[in-house]
């Protein structure tokens, strides 16, 4: 486990490098949760029989104990800290891919031009968050912004809303919710031939 200090505090990176690496694969978690969430770890999994090396980052706030998430401004500060010193070090020159699920997949999205990413994995991105009463705003614009391919796996039944599918965005529908615990088979087998093809561009 990499300890990186950032200008926000304490990120943590586990760090699972493959000999012969395609490249890597970097995730963020949920604004509640950790990297231990099911369909990261099913994610992870399906990467590394890619040969992908995978990376998990943990925000400062949940290393420091907090489970209410720090601002965008920090959560991005952060991550781009962290993507810097993962370049700068056990990723040199690896084809890099950035994800994450739920307001790590808004992360990033926000940031996907700062890490020169090669390409967006977004597990559950929230699109809306759920109202009793009247229209919540959309982060749909998080999503657009994003200029190289994106890959965006949403349960169907997330009150979270469905995102459209758009240029360079795929949008696969699984079985489920927001947690995408009902089926993470089939979340880990919309993501692999995915991950294959957009590194193999990059070869």
């Amino acid at each position: 486990m990499l300890e990186i200090e950032t200008s926000f505090g304490l990120a943590r990176a586990e760090v699972r490098v493959s000999a012969e690496s395609r490249g890597a694969l970097v995730l963020g978690h949920g604004a509640g949760g950790g990297i231990g969430a099911p369909d990261l770890v099913a994610v992870a999994r399906a990467a590394e029989s890619e040969q992908i090396s995978v990376v998990l980052v943990e925000q400062p706030y949940r290393v420091a104990g907090r489970r209410s998430p720090a601002p965008a401004r920090q959560l991005d500060g952060a991550w781009i800290a962290v993507i810097e010193h993962l370049r700068g070090g056990v990723l040199a020159d690896a084809p890099l891919v950035v994800g994450g699920r739920s307001s790590g997949a808004r992360v990033a999205c926000r940031t996907a031009v700062a890490t020169r990413a090669l390409a967006v994995l977004c597990l559950a991105f929230p699109l809306q968050p759920p109202r009793r009463t009247g229209t919540a705003p959309s982060r749909l614009d998080e999503l657009d912004a994003v200029t190289v391919p994106t890959l965006v796996v949403q349960g169907e039944r997330d009150p979270f809303g469905l995102p459209p599918s758009g240029p360079d965005r795929i949008v696969v529908h699984v079985r489920g919710d927001h947690s995408l615990r009902t089926d993470l088979d089939a979340v880990a087998a919309a993501v692999a031939p995915w991950l294959v093809e957009v590194l193999s561009r990059a070869a």
